[in-house]
């Protein structure tokens, strides 16, 4: 078996693989992967066994330490179905091998949610336990099982009520332009903004347009509320919620939520709103979590682990 670094010679056979994967992400494509890579320094590791691709790991580097990957919301090792425990073990010994070959001193581990699997795929999980890895960062991603759902709370059901009495008209949407200029004046008030430019994500949804949608909520003309979508085999998550003044007075993204949850994605297994956390986990802003949690939705985690290597 070997490990044989990424290279752009092998993007076809990379993306192939991610795409017949049991826990690959479309934003593992290597199109989505390299729209910043002028951010990040790519170290992503092919795995093969007598010429079988076995498993693909993206990943980057900086000074010391690989991340598994400081560009993406989570990742570990992506596999498919004839990956076993012990394959597994082997897997994490060559890694960990060529890492210290090559000076590098620390490993950071993103794990894959289960809600992203399309079947069970911890076998890294005990590999990380095996090789001494410390949990280092715990986020809590807040998700409703659409296949068993829990009643929204009283306070939802209002504002969906009153959105609906106001007319608002729900669709997806390509005015991405309108509404990152709603979106960033919100994220403003929180001397943030979005993590991709308007020329980022219309360039990302170019490439990806049944993953990557917008949906919004109009009064007339005007964009009161929205959220962009990335939905991937068996699940939607939700990214850049955000609603006007107006908007929220009038219930304008509940009532967006309600439509995607109850009518768009109905059929998919997981409705996924994210994390509420900052400062590596340790805060949890709790009236955000509160609202997620008062659709029905409750906590999956999001854990990354360090190993430190001799």
């Amino acid at each position: 078996m070997i490990l044989v670094r990424y290279s752009c010679d092998k993007k076809e056979q990379w993306d192939t693989f991610v795409e017949s994967s049991k826990n690959g992400h479309f934003f593992y494509n290597r199109d989505y992967m390299d729209y910043h890579k002028d951010r990040f320094q790519d170290h992503s590791f092919m795995v093969y066994d007598n010429d079988k691709l076995r498993a693909v790991l993206p990943a980057n580097v900086t000074e010391e330490t690989l991340y598994t990957h400081q560009g993406l919301t989570f990742g570990g090792f992506i596999v498919d179905s004839s990956m076993t425990v012990v394959l597994m073990l082997e897997i994490f010994e060559l890694l960990l091998s060529r890492l210290a070959d090559l000076k590098i001193k620390k490993l950071i581990y993103k794990c894959i949610p289960y809600i992203y699997c399309i079947n069970p795929s911890e076998e890294d999980r005990y590999s990380l336990f095996r090789n001494e890895a410390s949990l280092v960062r715990r986020d809590v991603t807040t998700t409703i099982n659409l296949q068993n759902r829990l009643k929204y709370s009283s306070i939802r059901k209002k504002y969906i009520k009153k959105a609906n009495k106001a007319g608002l008209t729900f669709s997806r949407s390509d005015n991405y332009e309108e509404y990152w200029k709603l979106l960033n004046s919100v994220l403003e008030k929180y001397d943030t903004k979005a993590v991709h430019s308007i020329e980022e994500i219309q360039r990302l949804q170019k490439l990806f347009p049944e993953n990557i949608k917008l949906y919004v909520a109009k009064s007339d003309s005007e964009i009161l509320a929205g959220t962009v979508i990335y939905e991937n085999k068996k699940i939607a998550h939700t990214q850049y919620l955000a609603t006007s003044i107006y908007g929220k007075k009038v219930g304008a993204l509940d009532f967006i939520l309600d439509k995607l949850i109850n009518e768009i994605y109905v059929d998919k297994e997981y409705f996924d709103f994210g994390i509420s956390n900052e400062d590596n986990g340790h805060y949890l802003n709790e009236g955000l979590i509160s609202q997620k949690e008062s659709f029905g939705a409750r906590a999956v985690m999001h854990d990354v682990y360090q190993i430190e290597i001799a």
